[in-house]
C-alpha cells in the first residue's frame, strides 16, 4: 500500500481510539484489523499483505514506525534513513533502498525525539548532532536540519542479540584458528590491545569477542560514547557512557572525564569503546599506570595509519614532543589488531602486529600475522587467509608473569 494510504487508515484508527484512558496493545490491534478489513476490501490485498498492513499502522502506534520491521531483521546490519522519503537498509554487505517512507517529516522527527528521550539525551536545531542507542542496543547517529540539507537523517548500526564469540569469528574465516589462540593468550595475559580499522570493519564486535576471554574474576570498566559493548562473562562490570551539554552548554560528561573517574574505581581493566580526540592521552597513561589488559578501538587504514592517528589525537590533548608521545604509546600498547571490509564486503583480520618499542625515532611493529590473498572465486568471493609471518613474539615478560607460554607450532616456527 502507498504511503497516503497507511495514513489515511491511521487517522480513521486514532479516530476510533479513547485517547483518555490507556489502551492494551491486544485491543489496539483489534481496532486496526477492524478499520483494515473495512477499509481495504477493494484493494485485492492477499492475507499476508492484510496482515503487514496491519503491523505497520501498530508499529506507527507502539514502535518505530516503518523502522521497526527493518529493526526487528536480523539479517539486516545497518539503517539509513536520508530524509522522511529515502531509506536504505544493508543486508549482507549489499547496500538495498527500500520503497517504504515515512508519511511526513514530522513523523519522522516525532521518532527521533522518542528515540533520544529514552537515552536522555537531547536533538533540536541548536543541537542538531547526536549520538544514542536502541534498547536493544543499536546504535544511533542522528543529524537533523540546517546540518542536514535532506531532513532529519538517521543512521542505525544493528548488533547481534548473541554477540559473536572469536569462534564465530574463525568458523566464517574472518579470523584464523591460530591467530585466535595467540590471541586468547594475550588477553589472559594482559597484554594492552588496540583494535583499528575502517568505518562498518567490525572493530566493536571484535572487541567483544576478545573481552570474552577475560577471567571472570577481574573488575571491568567499559568507556563509551554511546553503550554498546556486550560484555557478558565477567560479572564485576561497570558500564560508563558520556553525557551531552545541556540546551545552556552545562554538565557535559566527556570520555576523558570518565576515563579519569574510571581509575579510581579500582578498575582491572579499563576498556574504551572508541578513542577519537583528545581522550587518546588519558587511555595511554590508564595503560601505563597498572591497568594492563585494557582494549580499545580507533579508526585507521592500517596497523601503521593507526600509529600516526594516535599520535595526531594526543597532540589535540598537549603539546608534547613527539618523542615522548612515540615512547608513551610504544610503552602503552602491546598488540595491534587491524580489520578491514574487503571489497566482497566480508569482515577479516589483516593484521596482528606486536608494538616493539621506538627506535631511529619512529616506533617500530613487529608483524605477527597477515591477510594474504590467493584470487577470487567465481562468485567474486575474495580467497585468502591469515597467515603467522613466522616472526617471534619479543616481549614476553607478560606472559611469563601470567605463568602462560607460547603455542608449540609459533615457538617451532619462529625458532
Amino acid at each position: 500500500m502507498k504511503t497516503e494510504d497507511i495514513a489515511l487508515l491511521k487517522r480513521k484508527v486514532a479516530e476510533r481510539l479513547d485517547l483518555s484512558c490507556p489502551i492494551a496493545d491486544e485491543q489496539l490491534q483489534a481496532v486496526i484489523e477492524q478499520v483494515v478489513f473495512e477499509n481495504t476490501a477493494g484493494f485485492g490485498l492477499t492475507a499476508n499483505e492484510l496482515y503487514q498492513c496491519v503491523m505497520r499502522l501498530f508499529h506507527s502506534f507502539r514502535g518505530l514506525d516503518v523502522l521497526q520491521p527493518l529493526v526487528d531483521d536480523p539479517t539486516i546490519t545497518e539503517i539509513m534513513v536520508n530524509g522522511h522519503q529515502e531509506l536504505f537498509i544493508e543486508r549482507a554487505g549489499r547496500v538495498i533502498r527500500v520503497e517504504d517512507t515515512f508519511e511526513s517529516k514530522e513523523r519522522l522527527e516525532d521518532i527521533i525525539q522518542s528515540i533520544v528521550a529514552k537515552v536522555n539525551r537531547t536533538v533540536n536545531e541548536s543541537s542538531p548532532i547526536v549520538d544514542a542507542r536502541l534498547p536493544d542496543g543499536s546504535r544511533v547517529n542522528v543529524v537533523l536540519p540546517p546540518i542536514a540539507l535532506k531532513g532529519p537523517t538517521m543512521t542505525i548500526r544493528k548488533f547481534p542479540e548473541n554477540p559473536l564469540t572469536i569462534q564465530d569469528l574463525v568458523s566464517i574465516g574472518a579470523l584464523s584458528r591460530e591467530a585466535a589462540t595467540l590471541l586468547q593468550i594475550f588477553v589472559k595475559s594482559k597484554y594492552n590491545i588496540f583494535i583499528g580499522g575502517g568505518t562498518g570493519s567490525g572493530k566493536t564486535t571484535f572487541l567483544n569477542a576478545l573481552s570474552q576471554w577475560i577471567p571472570s574474576d577481574e573488575r571491568i570498566i567499559t568507556i563509551e560514547d554511546s553503550a554498546e559493548l556486550q560484555i557478558r562473562t565477567v560479572p564485576n562490570l561497570v558500564s560508563l557512557e558520556t553525557r551531552n551539554a545541556n540546551t545552556e552548554g552545562k554538565g557535559e560528561i566527556s570520555i576523558r572525564d570518565l576515563i579519569r573517574t574510571s581509575l579510581r574505581m579500582r578498575p582491572n581493566r579499563v576498556i574504551v569503546g572508541e578513542v577519537r580526540g583528545a581522550e587518546c592521552l588519558e587511555m595511554l597513561q590508564a595503560m601505563n599506570t597498572g591497568h594492563d589488559g585494557s582494549l580499545s578501538t580507533g579508526h585507521a587504514n592500517s596497523s601503521k595509519d593507526m600509529l600516526s592517528r594516535l599520535e595526531t589525537m594526543v597532540l589535540s590533548a598537549a603539546p608534547l614532543p613527539l618523542t615522548v608521545i612515540r615512547q608513551q604509546i610504544s610503552s602503552a600498547i602491546d598488540i595491534l589488531i587491524h580489520l578491514s571490509r574487503i571489497r566482497d564486503s566480508t569482515r577479516k583480520v589483516t593484521e596482528i602486529s606486536e608494538v616493539v618499542g621506538v627506535n631511529n625515532g619512529e616506533i617500530e611493529l613487529n608483524p605477527l600475522f597477515t591477510f594474504v590473498e590467493h584470487g577470487e572465486e567465481q562468485d567474486g568471493k575474495v580467497k585468502g587467509e591469515l597467515i603467522y609471518t613466522g616472526n617471534p613474539l619479543n616481549h614476553t615478560l607478560k606472559l611469563q608473569m601470567a605463568g602462560s607460554s607460547l603455542p608449540d607450532w609459533m615457538m617451532e616456527r619462529s625458532a
